[in-house]
């Protein structure tokens, strides 16, 4: 294995390292302010009343400003999906289906690692790329059954769930990876989006039958919280899924199966923690914004709620917390401005970070991250637009074949020589999202997705006006 090779390895390990140890902390923080009173909440009835919030500091924000996406707008999400779908169709191994990981597009890229979470996000890549004619629809078929055969047939699991990290050749496990509960939720989304979008005999019974095999039932047998993963070295990873974050696609899918069903109770186990910040009030964790972006990608939470909140107004409300909270750090570092913010988990100059705000957490240095406001286009469609147009424009070296890096810092002029499966994913996912609602529209069709939403409780309502979204300014 050359230098290079292992140096980007020991980097995509210490990525997943560094996410799975944030949220294994996130249960013994606390910031020790002031309690919010749920009731006083109309986002979030019904919630417990000993949520902690991070202190306001700016007066309440004034009444909202609907925005639609201009023509000028269209025309770069038009470009930015094609060179993203380039990368998940030329960074897949197509006898097995699997996507990389990363990958670098400044030299050739020699590495062998994929990941499930980069496949399954791939998956529904090639499905947004069929339909904009990308790629044929015969290209397509294959690529998918070529895929979803070798994930049914070869790919090894333990009880249905998928090593996180596999060689893009053989499918062997890598370094020793620990079977993904999280990980494992994010491919099974784009593998039932497949099912739905090809109208195909032999996808939609791969799809079902890759399923059906998860067995929920066993990684919540002893508890309601289920475990990170699991891993034959050591069992059950000890962190559990218990605060806010990606985790909701995971809970559902798990009360939507039909083969292993999670008990309805799970999904009122998991703590909603209530945050303020510039008069702003929404459910959140110490964590990066990818936690707002990730379930909603796929699972359609627009005019819905169960008996705690609307989780699309939510991340409505916590995308423009995160931009008032990188225009406030303006002070520290001069880049951040309206035009150009936007910091999640993501590469840096000193390696993979983990790092966002509010409140701020990692070593801010500057660093703008294209996916933060790429994942977000739907919730604040003016907003992230204004940024992603200012990256394209006036920022060349952040763009390449396929699409934007993972990061680069204004200040310092690093620009990053990777991209990355999941950043390069959330990105077309949600501009496709935004513009069409196609990849929401599909993927809940499946009766797996309505059958977990139904259990969990979400019925359909009409938003107060104010409440619709935030401002765009």
């Amino acid at each position: 294995m050359n230098p290079l090779e292992t140096e980007r390895i020991n980097l995509c390990v210490a990525s997943r390292v560094s996410r799975r140890r944030l949220f294994s902390q996130m249960a013994g923080l606390s910031l020790g302010l002031p309690l919010i009173r749920a009731s006083a909440l109309p986002l979030f009835a019904g919630l417990a009343p000993q949520a902690t919030t991070v202190q306001a500091h700016k007066q309440a924000a004034p009444p909202p400003e609907p925005t639609t996406l201009s023509p000028e707008d269209e025309q770069l999400l038009d470009e930015l999906e094609h060179n993203c779908f380039l990368f998940f169709w030329e960074q897949a191994n197509p006898p097995t289906g699997l996507i990389k990981d990363r990958c670098n597009v400044r030299a050739a890229d020699t590495t062998t690692a994929a990941s499930i979470a980069s496949t399954g996000f791939g998956l529904t890549a090639i499905c947004i790329g069929e339909k904009r004619g990308f790629v044929s629809y015969a290209e397509a078929r294959l690529r998918v059954i070529q895929c979803l055969s070798f994930l049914w047939h070869k790919l090894p699991t333990h009880r249905g769930f998928f090593y996180h990290f596999a060689n893009i050749n053989s499918g062997e496990r890598m370094w020793e990876s620990e079977a993904s509960s999280v990980d494992t939720a994010i491919l099974l989304c784009g593998i039932l989006t497949c099912g739905q979008h090809f109208h195909d005999e032999t996808i939609a019974q791969l799809a079902h039958a890759i399923f059906d095999r998860v067995d929920w039932t066993w990684l919540s047998e002893d508890t309601t919280l289920l475990s990170h993963g699991w891993t034959p070295e050591l069992g059950f990873i000890s962190s559990r899924w218990d605060l806010y974050s990606e985790l909701m696609m995971m809970y559902l899918l798990g009360l939507g199966s039909s083969s292993h069903p999670l008990n309805s109770d799970a999904w009122f186990a998991w703590k909603r923690t209530i945050f303020e910040y510039d008069g702003l009030r929404y459910i959140g964790s110490f964590a990066p914004l990818f936690v707002h972006q990730y379930s909603q990608a796929w699972f359609d939470f627009r005019g819905k709620r169960d008996r705690y909140a609307d989780y699309f107004q939510n991340s409505i409300i916590a995308t423009d917390v995160h931009r008032r909270f990188c225009v406030d750090l303006n002070t520290q570092f001069s880049d951040y401005s309206n035009a150009l913010w936007g910091i999640t988990a993501s590469d840096s100059e000193r390696g993979y970070v983990v790092w966002g705000g509010p409140p701020e957490m990692g070593p801010i240095d500057g660093t703008i991250v294209p996916c933060a406001a790429g994942g977000s286009i739907p919730f604040l469609p003016q907003a992230t637009m204004r940024v992603l147009h200012t990256i394209h424009d006036h920022y060349p070296g952040a763009w390449c074949r396929y699409g934007f890096v993972d990061a680069f810092n204004p200040l310092t002029g690093w620009y990053d020589s990777d991209v990355i499966g999941i950043d390069t994913g959330i990105t077309m996912l949600m501009a496709e999202n935004a513009r069409t609602g196609y990849v929401w529209e599909t993927f809940m069709k499946n009766s797996e997705a309505k059958r977990g939403m139904e259990i969990a409780g979400f019925k359909p309502y009409n938003p107060p006006p104010a409440e619709q979204q935030v401002p765009q300014t």
